[in-house]
């Protein structure tokens, strides 16, 4: 139980320096361009899913140093996706663009993934639970590749 509540602690607060450094990538080694840093994190979150997944059992360390990549990686293209919304729009239209992501991400993410990962475990268990974040991931980088090229204040001025 300690080494949990250790691992879940150190996973979050993981995030704090990957969000900051996924932004900064996206910024000043992409230029600006949200989609390759996004694909870069989540090609990392893939990769520690998959060490965490395929860990055999009785490597605690392994569990602990993959959770807390998943959380250095996975916050990043979070905020990310609610920046390029931010990057796309008039600024006059920011707070209602970073609204509906907020709120399509928390409903639509959160909520329905839990439900969704809860019946998909409970119902052809943990491996099942596994390949379906695997294909998220996958789907992610898929998405994040789409818009590799864009940067949002050069597609809309004014």
């Amino acid at each position: 139980m300690d080494e949990s509540s250790t691992a879940y602690f150190l996973y979050e607060w993981a995030g704090i320096p990957g969000t900051l450094l996924c932004g900064y990538i996206s910024d000043k080694v992409f230029k600006g361009r949200r989609g390759p840093a996004g694909v870069v994190f989540m090609l990392g979150v893939l990769i520690a899913v998959l060490v965490y997944w395929f860990n055999p059992a009785g490597n605690p360390m392994i569990d602990i140093i993959s959770l807390i990549a998943i959380g250095f990686l996975i916050y990043g293209p979070v905020m990310l996706i609610g920046l390029q919304a931010l990057d796309l729009v008039p600024k006059k239209a920011a707070g209602t663009a970073a609204g509906l992501t907020g709120l399509f991400g928390y409903l639509g993410g959160s909520v329905a993934a839990n439900a969704i990962m809860g019946y998909v475990v409970d119902f052809a268990g943990w491996n099942a639970g596994f390949t379906l974040i695997t294909i998220s991931c996958v789907l992610a980088v898929v998405v994040f590749a789409i818009t590799w090229n864009v940067r949002g204040q050069e597609v809309v001025k004014g």
